[in-house]
């Protein structure tokens, strides 16, 4: 090798050493911009790829010369409280995106990543102007643990076992009712829209709330099995709420009620929270209350 072809080879491998070299301490720039710095990798992984089901725990963090502010934290603000977040992974938004990020993953890894703020919030989450907590060239810093990849024929069948799941749900839902009724010796009639009212104490006075009425009630609520999912009278106050803002069972069940009636309310899964259930609450879940209406008044005009 001659001094010309060392000096050219010297003079490529500084250039490939300035091109990864990034501003921001233990971190390594790509080409395309985006700082990256894993506490975690397995290089010989399964990396995440677009159209996968991805789960992760994430954190966001506006970078800040002397503290990071941080945004979200899944572990503490997660839609399940699990801690995870779980979604599709997109195409990428932008060079340096986060999900260019993601896409250098394996399952178990976990890294951090700095990326323009501008860009995601723009971008990535396609809002027509940054919000007021960040200004024109600010860097988020994401950290990812990534906990679980499943490609799209793995994604069919979690689809398909679901749904079958939820079926199975959805067909044992009225023999689980006809059996709590006939365990507890219930005849009583179900409204039209199929609400067991059963009255345990009379109320006072003829007037009753409108669906749009503000109440104030005392609940317990718990599945046919017994098991107790809320209660007001646990919390040691009474709840508050408009009729038009809760489940329809209830809003027609207070509809029947004068103050100081108390109820047993057999709410099926159709008045209630569904197919897709709501916490503690299961899909297709028949509800069962004990409440008692405590006042009402004219609810605030929409």
């Amino acid at each position: 090798m001659n001094k010309t072809t060392m000096l050219l080879g010297s003079a490529l491998l500084a250039g490939l050493v300035s091109c990864n070299k990034s501003e921001f301490e233990g971190f390594t720039k790509s080409e395309s911009g985006l700082h990256y710095k894993f506490f975690a990798q397995d290089e010989k992984g399964v990396k995440a790829t677009e159209g996968d089901g991805i789960s992760i725990n994430i954190v966001y963090a506006l970078k800040r010369e002397k503290t990071d502010s941080v945004l979200y934290d899944s572990r503490q603000n997660s839609e399940d409280g699990s801690g995870v977040v779980r979604y599709i992974l997109p195409k990428s938004s932008f060079k340096g995106s986060l999900e260019e990020a993601i896409s250098m993953m394996s399952k178990n890894d976990s890294a951090a990543f700095i990326i323009s703020a501008d860009s995601f919030f723009l971008k990535t989450n396609q809002m027509t102007a940054l919000p007021p907590f960040a200004k024109p060239g600010d860097k988020l810093q994401v950290t990812v643990k990534l906990l679980d990849i499943k490609n799209k024929k793995e994604l069919e069948e979690n689809q398909k076992k679901q749904e079958a799941e939820i079926a199975k749900l959805s067909e044992s839902e009225k023999p689980m009712l006809d059996k709590y009724l006939a365990d507890n010796k219930i005849t009583n009639a179900s409204t039209a829209s199929g609400l067991i009212f059963i009255e345990t104490q009379k109320g006072k006075g003829k007037d009753h709330p409108k669906a749009t009425d503000e109440v104030t009630v005392h609940y317990t609520g718990t599945l046919l099995d017994g098991t107790k999912f809320d209660s007001s009278l646990d919390r040691g106050e009474p709840a508050t709420f408009s009729l038009n803002q809760v489940i329809p069972g209830w809003t027609e069940a207070f509809q029947l009620m004068t103050k100081g009636t108390k109820a047993k309310l057999i709410i099926p899964s159709s008045l209630g929270y569904g197919p897709r259930g709501n916490g503690p609450i299961p899909p297709f879940a028949t509800l069962l209350f004990e409440v008692e209406l405590i006042d009402f008044k004219a609810g605030a005009s929409q």
